[in-house]
């Protein structure tokens, strides 16, 4: 992602939580970590979040707030910062995707996209 003078890299990895799903009450769980790597110049700091989560019945969830997991992390040039979380969704596969609204040392505000990503389990993916 580039706003100028910011060039953020975003990662996404995902995990189908077998134990904590019961896909008979419709009920699917998924842990994704993400790694948020700022490649600018300045230092940045995650303020807000805001998550798009559609299952395959194009049920969908919006999720906004401050931070992730309890914090807005800064991160310094050519640093990282890695979190985990989870959503539970009502059918076996489904999408996220969001942005993280940044502010950079200078005082810009920018947002950072969360490119779509899927949830789905193992046996699913082709």
């Amino acid at each position: 992602m580039t706003d100028a003078d910011h060039t953020i890299e975003i990662e996404v990895n995902t995990q189908y939580l077998q134990e904590q799903s019961d896909p008979v009450s419709g009920r699917y769980a998924f842990a994704y970590t993400i790694g948020i790597t700022n490649l600018g110049e300045e230092t940045i700091t995650l303020v807000n979040r805001h998550w798009r989560i559609t299952d395959d019945n194009n049920r969908v969830e919006e999720v906004k707030g401050p931070g992730v997991v309890g914090q807005q992390p800064e991160i310094e040039p050519g640093q990282s910062f890695q979190y985990s979380s989870g959503a539970i969704i009502g059918t076996e596969t489904g999408t996220m995707e969001g942005s993280y609204e940044m502010v950079a040392a200078n005082g810009d505000k920018f947002q950072a996209p969360i490119p779509a990503f899927l949830l789905a389990p193992p046996h699913t993916i082709h």
